[in-house]
């Protein structure tokens, strides 16, 4: 693995990682509070108890934590989990009207946080499309 690509996983990688961890001990309000708000983006998450829905973001964070933080995935297969996690990121972002401002598009005070994941998505995209190893 390169110097770029070394940049571009282990700092997302470390902070999704850490992320995931932090909400294996969610109590049931917490994730009903996260749920709801992914819901405005993924609405087919309303369907999963708060408890399963908290257990599966939190397990699902610490694996693509892992995988962005381990040699042996590739940078296009990390670069697709990464892509596809910040994409469900940003349609919570562009499609709750408090996150942006009257435009749309502009992040609102209460967007900020989410808008941020347009760097994930930036990280894939690099991801996906670096350089194969020659050899």
């Amino acid at each position: 693995m390169n110097i770029s690509a070394l940049a571009l996983r282990t700092i997302p990688g470390a902070f999704i990682l850490n992320a995931g961890i932090s909400k294996l001990k969610l109590d049931g309000e917490s994730a009903a509070g996260l749920q709801g708000m992914a819901s405005t983006g993924v609405p087919a998450v309303k369907q999963l108890s708060p408890e399963t829905f908290g257990k599966t973001l939190a397990w699902g964070e610490i694996a693509l934590g892992s995988a962005l933080l381990t040699p042996l995935v590739s940078n296009r297969l990390a670069g697709l989990a990464l892509g596809g996690f910040s994409a469900g990121m940003l349609s919570m972002y562009f499609r709750n009207d408090a996150m942006t401002e009257s435009d749309g598009v502009r992040p609102s005070q209460d967007g900020t946080p989410l808008a941020k994941d347009l760097w994930l998505a930036a990280i894939a995209v690099a991801l996906i499309s670096g350089q194969k190893k020659k050899g």
